[in-house]
């Protein structure tokens, strides 16, 4: 027991006045005497010896009276059993991730979350809220309680490293508690050790009632024919498999196609066909999982020509021109020595077929092509010094030419999973007809091959950034050196290459996914694109590129949707948004990572227990009503005792 003014048990000393009192009588007894009484004499030894028992039990009532109003006047406590961490900062941490969307026992999880929070955070308690999408610093639940109402789901998914690092830069002298609300979808362990091993943890885990829940996760153009698309809709199921599915498509908020189907698997792909023009629109499904990925929007921008330029001898070129033909492509090829520079800069691709060597300027020119957005081919010839090549594939990435090798090789494998050939493929196929060459260069470097020889050396390699790819063959494919142009790969392999990686296909973004944008537009000085639809308008991060505009869009926008872009009041580009599908699957909640910390079922458990083992145990009132029971206890005494 310890005492909040312990100078107060000094006056302890002042039981020793009573004592005196009761112990030296001040009144001294006279004799009287009379004539008989011995019947007196009988009633005063009677008398003399109750008045004895009677002041003994005055001073023991009074002592006691006395020494537990002193007592409680120095106000005595049991200490807390974890008082140093009394002062300690709180920080609660709130994932507002779509998952959170799954429903409990009393409703969605966030909202129940959100009520919780409301409830039970005691009034003068100071804390920080950090959600996936805002941050309130020193704050209460007064304070926060209208932004906590309107708390909205965020696009961005849980990231506890974010939320920690962001701890981690408020600087105290105090520990820190911290307690985190999460369905631990999508929780890895690397994450959570980026939890500081000083800060007393608490983790809330609401748990949803079911997990099934299906999805639309994509859409591509499956096939392309004369008037019109063939696209395909990627959907899975999480949970419960065999259950129908309503699967909707609009374009412009116009319901143009509608079908059922039955999700037996956990993946699926359904098609429509819709016709080959600007598609501006979303693809809807209806379960009773999560809602956030119902909606799958997606733009399809009429097609436009491509650009492409072969450098090289005409002769060499024959097969290009059979491949780029005129209604999808605007294909030209120039000698090095008629080439004009002037209109590189125009094309979406450029081959270099076969040159002997490549001039300083083109070197030049090509490094500010790619730079903007523009593709590359590099065809070798037989001939090309690897001298004057390295420099200019050093200007790329790492790929470097070793010496020409006299050695016929077959082309055996295919990368499926090389951006080239999204799309190209329905299934994988092993046994085709195998392309060879009778020389190639050996090659070094890190990058992935879209083609490999026998040997697993590449035949086609890529250098790729986020607008742009330079596509590298290790060998000459003319006649005389290769079959290449005489198999079924040739036309898919160039045919992707000289599509622009935004041209032709569908506009669908991942919101957070900062891959950039190109936009054909030339402006002045002062104008700037804006990104827009009914309910959101942002201005992305951009940068003029010749007669086109990157656009970077970073953590924008925050709602899924279908955005145009516009020049002032001009509509450039329609361009669509949607939400990462990365937590989709709540089966995905692993707790396991958790066990090293302590797990609690509420936030009033949270506070109970803060407030249990910091909290000193005041036992003065206890004192105080002692007192009182002796105080009556005294007076029962001098009235019942005679």
């Amino acid at each position: 027991m310890q005492f909040k003014h312990p100078e107060i048990l000094y006056f302890l000393f002042l039981l020793v006045i009573p004592i005196l009192v009761h112990l030296f009588q001040l009144r001294r007894f006279k004799k009287e005497y009379f004539t008989n009484v011995r019947f007196l004499k009988k009633l005063s030894i009677q008398t003399r010896k109750s008045s004895k028992i009677k002041k003994w039990l005055l001073l023991a009532t009074r002592l006691l009276l006395l020494t537990f109003i002193i007592i409680a006047f120095a106000q005595p406590f049991f200490k807390a059993k974890d008082t140093k961490n009394s002062n300690n900062e709180m920080y609660i941490v709130l994932d507002n991730s779509f998952s959170m969307q799954a429903k409990g026992q009393k409703g969605e999880l966030l909202k129940r979350t959100v009520q919780e929070l409301l409830e039970n955070t005691p009034e003068n308690q100071t804390f920080s809220l950090i959600t996936n999408s805002e941050t309130f610093w020193n704050t209460d639940i007064k304070s926060i309680r209208t932004e906590l109402q309107n708390l909205k789901y965020s696009a961005l998914p849980f990231q506890l490293e974010s939320a920690m690092a962001k701890i981690k830069s408020r600087k105290s002298v105090f520990n820190k508690d911290v307690v985190i609300i999460t369905d631990a979808v999508g929780l890895e362990s690397k994450q959570v050790k980026s939890i500081d091993s000083d800060f007393n943890t608490y983790f809330i885990i609401p748990e949803a009632e079911q997990k099934n829940n299906a999805s639309i996760d994509s859409v591509f153009i499956h096939q392309t024919l004369d008037d019109f698309y063939e696209i395909g809709l990627k959907l899975s199921a999480f949970g419960e498999k065999d259950k129908q599915i309503p699967v909707a498509l609009y374009n412009q908020n116009k319901l143009i196609a509608k079908t059922l189907t039955k999700l037996e698997t956990k993946e699926k792909t359904i098609y429509f066909t819709i016709p080959k023009k600007d598609f501006h629109g979303y693809v809807s499904i209806t379960d009773n999982g999560l809602a956030y990925d119902n909606n799958l929007y997606f733009s399809i921008s009429k097609p436009k020509k491509n650009n492409i330029i072969s450098i090289g001898q005409p002769e060499k070129s024959n097969f290009l021109s059979r491949i780029y033909t005129n209604d999808e492509f605007n294909f030209n090829n120039f000698a090095i020595e008629t080439l004009d520079y002037n209109a590189l800069e125009k094309q979406n691709t450029i081959v270099l077929n076969e040159l002997d060597e490549i001039p300083q300027a083109l070197q030049t020119t090509l490094k500010s092509f790619v730079e903007k957005g523009g593709n590359l081919v590099l065809i070798p010839s037989a001939k090309t010094s690897t001298n004057n090549l390295n420099p200019f594939l050093k200007i790329f990435g790492n790929i470097q030419f070793k010496s020409l090798e006299n050695k016929e090789k077959l082309v055996t494998k295919i990368n499926f999973n090389h951006p080239l050939f999204s799309g190209v493929f329905e299934n994988k196929i092993n046994n085709f007809q195998y392309p060879k060459t009778k020389t190639s260069f050996g090659i070094a470097g890190s990058n992935p091959a879209v083609l490999y020889y026998e040997d697993q050396t590449a035949f086609l390699t890529s250098i790729s950034n986020a607008i742009s790819s330079v596509y590298i063959f290790t060998a000459p494919i003319n006649l005389e050196n290769s079959n290449f142009q005489q198999s079924p790969l040739i036309v898919p392999v160039f045919y992707k290459m000289g599509i622009n990686n935004q041209n032709n296909g569908v506009n669908a973004f991942t919101i957070d996914n900062n891959n950039p944008f190109l936009v054909d537009a030339t402006l002045s000085k002062d104008e700037i694109l804006k990104v827009k639809n009914d309910g959101e308008t942002f201005i992305p991060v951009q940068q003029m590129l010749n007669d086109k505009v990157k656009l970077t869009f970073n953590d924008y926008p925050q709602q899924a949707g279908n955005f145009g872009i516009y020049n002032q009041n001009e509509r450039l580009e329609n361009i669509s948004f949607n939400y990462n599908r990365i937590e989709s699957d709540l089966d995905q909640a692993n707790e396991d990572a958790l066990s090293d910390y302590k797990t609690i079922d509420s936030i009033e458990t949270v506070f109970d227990t803060l407030q249990t083992d910091r909290t000193d145990s005041q036992i003065w009132k206890w004192f105080v009503i002692f007192a009182l029971l002796f105080l009556v206890t005294e007076m029962a005494i001098i009235r019942f005792v005679k």
